[in-house]
């Protein structure tokens, strides 16, 4: 129970950080409209119709959340070590499953988002002026060296083992061991 507690936690305050960093974004272009809790999750409602929108300001409205987290998630990654020492187990519990979320949802909602609701990298591809394709690509590779990142880094550092191919290392570096 305890670990869905904190799994539940963690992507709250992710949710709520990505989400309020959209609106904050918007805020500073005057673009922001509202602030709603849908059944789906949160969502931020910006003033100019999707159709409409152009300007590298959608880039920024978009992209700055996905950034935000990400380098939060590599601070917490850098500080590992420190947090997962830390005698309070449910503080280190969460913040193990905060790290994960922080860096592999955004670059895995920037790569495959678009396939199923469309989400940030339209934004981040309109504002920036490229194909959504080289958005999407960016995301992936993200994707998949932050996943890299977590298998190698992160779970051990947590003493989680997994067997699960998605969290094993794909990329085994001399002087570590394959099971770490």
């Amino acid at each position: 129970m305890r670990k869905l507690l904190t799994l539940g936690l963690a992507v709250i305050a992710l949710a709520g950080i990505h989400e309020g960093l959209h609106a904050l974004a918007a805020s500073a272009y005057g673009e922001y409209q509202g602030f709603h809790v849908r059944p789906f999750g949160l969502e931020v409602l910006f003033n100019t119709p999707v159709a409409d929108r152009q300007g590298v300001q959608w880039a920024v409205i978009s992209g700055a959340p996905n950034i935000a987290t990400v380098l939060l998630g590599y601070l917490l990654v850098a500080m590992r070590r420190g947090i997962a020492a830390s005698g309070r187990r449910m503080l280190r519990d969460l913040a193990y499953w905060f790290t994960l979320l922080l860096i592999l949802t955004d670059p895995l909602n920037l790569s495959v988002g678009p396939f199923l609701y469309g989400g940030d990298a339209k934004g981040i591809a309109v504002g920036l002026g490229v194909h959504i394709g080289v958005v999407q690509a960016v995301g992936f590779v993200l994707f998949m060296v932050n996943r890299e990142l977590a298998a190698q880094a992160l779970l051990p550092a947590f003493g989680v083992r997994a067997t699960h191919p998605l969290v094993r290392p794909l990329v085994h570096l001399r002087g570590r061991s394959p099971s770490s």
